[in-house]
């Protein structure tokens, strides 16, 4: 069944979906490979982001080619993507951090040190 696309337009769309979906495989992969929440929060974050990229633009060239003009409806999409993953991927991992900093049982071994250090009052005899 032919929709009458030029053929560099279906084989780039398919590219651009093919590629979206190994993006989003390796990105399955690794969170099911990593072990701990840190290492698991980056492949989802960055892979995903990849894949939507590339779903946007097979979108941008499948409609703009289809309805004879440049079709930039998707960049709405991938624009609030791009805002919001990263703050996301922030929250969630200090939320981590903090929930780990304040648990009883957790092993510290895994914990990152805090950028806070404790510094002591000068005393009268350190003051010049």
């Amino acid at each position: 069944m032919s929709t009458g696309l030029p053929l560099w337009v279906e084989w780039s769309v398919a590219l651009l979906l093919a590629l979206s979906g190994l993006f989003t495989l390796s990105a399955a992969i690794g969170v099911a490979r990593f072990k701990s929440f840190f290492q698991r929060m980056h492949p989802p974050a960055l892979a995903f982001s990849f894949s939507a990229w590339c779903v946007t633009l097979a979108s941008i060239i499948y409609f703009s080619v289809q309805g004879e003009k440049l079709a930039l409806n998707a960049w709405l999409i991938i624009i609030f993507l791009s805002l919001t993953v990263p703050v996301t991927t922030i929250l969630l991992a200090r939320t981590e951090l903090f929930r780990r900093r304040t648990s009883q049982d957790s092993g510290t071994d895994e914990i990152p040190p805090s950028l806070i250090h404790d510094v002591a009052a000068p005393t009268k005899a350190q003051t010049p």
